[in-house]
């Protein structure tokens, strides 16, 4: 799964990384971010910007949207039959800007944390799917949730699955408004290289999901 990751740039970096607007405002570095926070988005809803939206999917049909913080991941072997899925899948897709993620290694009876990213450093985006859930009250939560596949050979001995990293390229179709079926979009959603990524432990810290600095992302001995 992925529980927790970092996009550590500020709005401004993230504009000129992605090549489209920040919302108004913009938005904090941030360093170890948790379900149920704020998550920078492009969405394929035609406007071109980022937005935020609450990280963990609340379905249109849901009655409580309570139901987000068991929704923060989605497999991509099942994506097509889950009913909480299946319909943004096909209709509302969108990318999660990140610059790195957290997974958590089995060292005996302890977990270690660790942090993952590209090794040049550079921001990325998982793939995601989005939602707008309307309260009782007409009040509108826009929501998402990141796509998990199995993992690479550098997460396999860290976790059994890994966040899906888009490569760049596939983001016009990703991003693409019209439906499309799932065997259009399947072959999207492969571990990203692990060559091109590394990982190393961190502190501890973390595991507070009110840590929020720089010292999340310091390498441990």
């Amino acid at each position: 799964m992925c529980g927790r990751f970092t996009l550590t740039l500020d709005a401004e970096a993230v504009q000129s990384s992605f090549g489209v607007a920040p919302p108004p405002g913009g938005f904090p570095p941030r360093y170890n971010i948790a379900p149920t926070q704020p998550v920078a988005v492009v969405a394929n809803d035609g406007r071109g910007r980022i937005e935020l939206f609450v990280w963990g999917l609340i379905p249109s049909w849901a009655k409580d949207p309570a139901i987000g913080q068991r929704l923060i991941n989605a497999r991509a072997e099942t994506l097509a039959e889950k009913p909480s899925f299946r319909s943004a899948y096909r209709r509302r897709r969108c990318l999660i800007l990140a610059d790195g993620f957290y997974e958590w290694r089995k060292e005996g009876t302890l977990k270690q944390p660790m942090y993952i990213r590209l090794k040049s450093g550079e921001p990325f985006a998982f793939a995601g799917l989005w939602e707008v859930w309307h309260s009782p009250l007409g009040d509108e939560i826009p929501s998402c949730t990141i796509i998990t596949t199995e993992p690479n050979d550098l997460m396999a001995p860290i976790h059994n699955r890994m966040p899906v990293i888009l490569p760049r390229d596939a983001y016009p179709a990703w991003l693409d408004p019209a439906e499309r079926p799932a065997e259009k979009l399947q072959g999207f959603l492969r571990p990203y290289p692990a060559d091109e990524m590394e990982a190393y432990p961190v502190s501890t810290a973390v595991n507070n999901p009110r840590a929020d600095s720089p010292e999340c992302i310091v390498r441990v001995a």
